[in-house]
């Protein structure tokens, strides 16, 4: 990493003991000369970490910026769905007998961070920290649908599909009209697009800010795939993810 970064980043510190700090005060701190401690702190002025208060010409002094507090609201959002999910996670894994995961977006994937296992002796491909890519599975594609159009535009365009199994959608048009769906009916489902043998149920989960921030996913081994199962898994999967997202501040 770039060593200046860091030491941008390491001045930062002294502000959880000094609510402001003059340019002076910062270099002595440190020890380092005056025109490095402004150069360091310059950029993080212009980042929106510090904020330059000027009394008068000659009392110029630094406090934090509101963009920490911006990083950090978005920090606690990740961190307050997973402990908030887990245990309705764990009610519908025992409601249905069935794995039962999370799903998050990470750049143009997906990505498994929480997993609760079925009691039954079938274990399913998924596993924590495995990554999926966005057009295929049904907990990747709901994260791809509520996407920003424009961003989902842009994706399309760029993203080149592989045929992981037979079921995967290679077809840009027809991938296009999918995502239109799950976005119109509220939830997301697949046929062994990703993983062989293996259906898939994704449900959004929505933070205070109305956005969806995870996928709440159930799979089943494929042959379990009949009306009457898909009609109860979604009917419980639609009052979990209701759950977790009312847990988690959202209000519609």
């Amino acid at each position: 990493m770039n060593q200046s970064v860091i030491k941008a980043l390491q001045l930062l510190e002294y502000f959880k003991e000094y609510p402001e700090l003059t340019l002076a005060e910062i270099a002595e701190l440190d020890n380092m000369p005056k025109p490095t401690a402004y150069r360091l702190i310059s950029s993080l002025e212009a980042s929106g970490f510090l904020v330059k208060t000027k009394h008068t010409n000659h009392d110029v002094k630094y406090h934090l910026g509101l963009k920490l507090l911006e990083l950090g609201s978005y920090v606690a959002d990740q961190l307050d769905y997973r402990r908030v999910a887990l245990p309705h996670m764990k009610e519908l894994s025992e409601q249905l007998n069935e794995a039962v995961h999370l799903a998050v977006l990470d750049g143009e994937e997906a990505i498994y961070v929480e997993k609760i296992e079925s009691k039954k002796h079938i274990r399913l491909y998924s596993k924590v920290g495995g990554r999926t890519p966005l057009y295929t599975g049904s907990g990747p594609k709901l994260l791809f649908a509520y996407l920003n159009p424009e961003v989902i535009e842009e994706i399309l365009d760029r993203i080149d599909l592989k045929k992981v199994t037979e079921n995967t959608i290679t077809d840009k048009k027809i991938l296009a009209k999918e995502l239109e769906k799950i976005r119109l009916q509220g939830y997301s489902q697949s046929k062994a697009e990703f993983y062989p043998d293996t259906a898939g149920f994704s449900f959004p989960i929505m933070n205070h800010h109305g956005q969806v921030i995870a996928a709440l996913v159930v799979s089943i081994p494929i042959i379990k795939f009949d009306e009457d199962t898909e009609k109860f898994i979604i009917e419980k999967m639609r009052e979990t993810s209701e759950k977790i997202s009312r847990d988690l501040g959202y209000r519609e």
